[in-house]
């Protein structure tokens, strides 16, 4: 095997999303305490259950990023190895993969995504496309990929924002803003950081923005990916999903599921929309 992509949990993936002998994929759990109850965010957990135990939960939950060694372990006998993250300026993941590329003998690079959910699956389909091509070397690739992550954008909206505030994810202006009952914020990526692009008073009118916001991001759609990924927000996801499709021309407009770390954060009726 000469090619793996490794990303972090809050991909949303499991192990099996990329099965191919030339090319190895795997995921790197993160993990999410709640009082004395761990929660470890890979195939076996159960979101709901956790969502259920942090509701009842008095105190502050937290979540912790993969190991060096978790990253490490997954090398395998790959030669070139690229691992995806949620954004360092919200986890130790980065640092914990950086870490491990620096303990291996092998080419490693790490990309941090600057966002978390569709942002790494777009990241790691393009670096899958970019390696059945054949044709990049080691390097080109790095260079590819960095600028394809440049390129791509995150939209989000959450109905609550508890654990971004008291995980300290958010900025205090920001954090001030979220829990503003009157507000209906409509967040985005900015480097790597949480931020508030505009503030709207109903939930209604935040999905209409979202939307018209995407022209702004993303002038020309065509042939671009858009993927929507929620906890609980079925309802909310597929006007999203039939409001884009109207609207732009992009190749495909994908929804996605949270999985724990994600749903740890976003909480019920929470989704993001990346696309580029």
């Amino acid at each position: 095997m000469k090619y793996k992509i490794i990303t972090d949990s809050s991909s949303n993936l499991l192990p099996n999303y990329i099965v191919d002998e030339n090319v190895g994929f795997d995921v790197a759990p993160l993990t999410i305490r709640i009082g004395d109850n761990e929660y470890v965010d890979d195939e076996k957990i159960n979101v709901n259950e956790m969502l259920d135990d942090m509701n009842a939960y008095k105190g502050r939950p937290t979540s912790a990023c993969p190991s060096p060694y978790d990253y490490f372990s997954r090398f395998g006998d790959a030669e070139e190895i690229f691992i995806v993250t949620i954004s360092k300026k919200l986890s130790g993941s980065f640092n914990s993969a950086v870490v491990a590329g620096q303990q291996s003998d092998k080419k490693v690079h790490v990309i941090d995504s600057k966002a978390t959910g569709g942002t790494l699956i777009l990241i790691a389909e393009k670096l899958y496309e970019l390696m059945k091509e054949g044709t990049h070397s080691f390097e080109e690739i790095v260079k590819i990929i960095e600028n394809y992550r440049d390129n791509l954008h995150m939209l989000f909206v959450l109905d609550k924002f508890d654990n971004l505030v008291k995980n300290g994810r958010m900025s205090k202006v920001a954090a001030l803003i979220a829990k503003t009952l009157i507000i209906k914020p409509l967040c985005f990526a900015c480097d790597g950081e949480i931020e508030v692009k505009e503030k709207i008073r109903t939930a209604k009118g935040v999905y209409k923005r979202l939307v018209m916001n995407i022209a702004d991001m993303l002038p020309d759609t065509t042939d671009k990916e858009c993927i929507i990924v929620h906890t609980q927000a079925d309802e909310a996801v597929e006007y999203l999903r039939a409001s884009i499709l109207e609207k732009y021309k992009f190749k495909r407009v994908r929804i996605v599921e949270n999985r724990g770390l994600n749903s740890f954060y976003a909480l019920e009726k929470g989704l993001m929309v990346s696309f580029g």
